[in-house]
């Protein structure tokens, strides 16, 4: 089963391999995986309006014929 989450989401196990023994989180992981996640939340945004752009001219050249 695939869960999608929001970029602000992760599910509970990924955090489980960012903490150290003494209970602290990696600061420069966490930044990592933030950066790495705005570029695939970019990458899908693109996406989305390329399709939304490329369905609204679609549309229109329907309604000029």
């Amino acid at each position: 089963m695939y869960v999608m989450a929001m970029s602000s989401n992760f599910p509970f196990e990924n955090h489980t391999k960012q903490i150290l023994p003494q209970g602290k989180v990696k600061v420069t992981d966490l930044i990592s995986r933030m950066n790495k996640e705005k570029k695939i939340e970019k990458k899908r945004n693109l996406a989305l309006s390329l399709a939304a752009v490329s369905a609204a001219t679609v549309f229109g050249i329907i309604l000029t014929i």
